[in-house]
């Protein structure tokens, strides 16, 4: 196979392409725009055709081998690079987006399958590979998380964790990694930071109190987080944790809670509101979280630091 330079020699320039060729020839001088067309390996004759367009993608080809994040990408179209596709005997050049664009795509994708509330992004974007394992307390945790990785789906219904542990040692971040790696399969989930929540339901009775609340009840996968943070009440407890509990034992949809509080500080928790002390309810709402959940705790290192 002949290169460029070789075929363009076979050419006598004639006049009406006079002009193409020379500003052809030019361009070919520059390294990129050769390692561009001799790639393409196609008639020269029909490449000069297309000079300014192929310079073009050259740069923006070279632009984006140079890339180390979207944000500073230097193309014309952020993230996407201008290039040529061989059509027969004509060239068309199409704006097609860089790996990291499609990367990025994807991730969006699946991410529109986790609902969060009140979450931060660090959590939002929680991956599998980025967990630290050299903690050893975390073990159980993880290796719990990744069975549940595998079975999801395989079995009618699997336990959630309740996972209590110190402040900043990963609890949320695990679990919604987790459910980030399912949301790559189609499943769906939701993270809900608790007291959050619970003060933006209060808000919504006369807008939308019952569409955020099932959409919480029903969805297939939950995360109530830092659960027994809120301030206690009768309304929170009986009206609102304990049928959404209620109504996920009944369907068999998988919970996980994280919290600073061991269960028997939860069930203590529960029992005084302001208006009474009732045991009695706290001990039934607490049942429902054993009979969703595992009992796990992990403690480690503050992370957040």
């Amino acid at each position: 196979m002949k290169n460029i330079n070789e075929s363009m020699n076979q050419y006598n320039k004639p006049s009406n392409n006079g002009q193409l060729y020379g500003y052809y020839e030019e361009a070919l001088k520059d390294e990129k725009f050769k390692k561009l067309v001799d790639a393409l390996n196609i008639d020269p004759k029909i490449l000069m055709k297309y000079t300014s367009s192929l310079e073009e993608s050259a740069i923006e080809y070279d632009n984006c081998m140079h890339c180390h994040n979207i944000l500073g990408c230097k193309n014309k179209i952020n993230g996407y690079i201008y290039l040529p596709n061989i059509d027969g005997k004509r060239i068309r050049f199409d704006y097609v987006a860089c790996k990291k664009t499609q990367k990025n795509n994807k991730e969006n994708r699946y991410m529109k399958n986790v609902y969060v509330f009140d979450i931060p992004e660090e959590i939002k974007k929680a991956k599998i590979s980025d967990i630290y394992i050299e903690y050893k307390e975390r073990f159980n945790v993880i290796t719990y998380l990744n069975d549940f990785i595998k079975n999801y789906g395989k079995k009618e219904s699997l336990k959630g964790l309740y996972l209590h542990g110190n402040f900043g040692c990963g609890k949320t971040y695990l679990v919604a990694a987790a459910f980030n790696e399912l949301a790559k399969k189609g499943y769906k989930s939701a993270i809900v930071f608790w007291p959050e929540f619970l003060g933006d339901l209060k808000t919504s009775f006369q807008t939308d109190f019952k569409e955020k609340f099932d959409k919480v009840k029903k969805v297939p996968l939950l995360l109530i987080d830092d659960i027994g943070a809120e301030n206690t009440t009768n309304w929170g407890r009986d009206d609102i944790l304990c049928p959404l509990l209620q109504y996920r034992m009944d369907e068999g949809l998988t919970t996980f809670f994280t919290s600073n509080m061991d269960i028997k500080s939860l069930e203590e928790h529960f029992a005084v509101t302001k208006e009474s002390v009732q045991g009695l309810k706290a001990k039934r709402l607490i049942e429902r979280v054993k009979q969703l959940t595992t009992d796990m705790e992990m403690m480690s290192n503050n992370l957040r630091k």
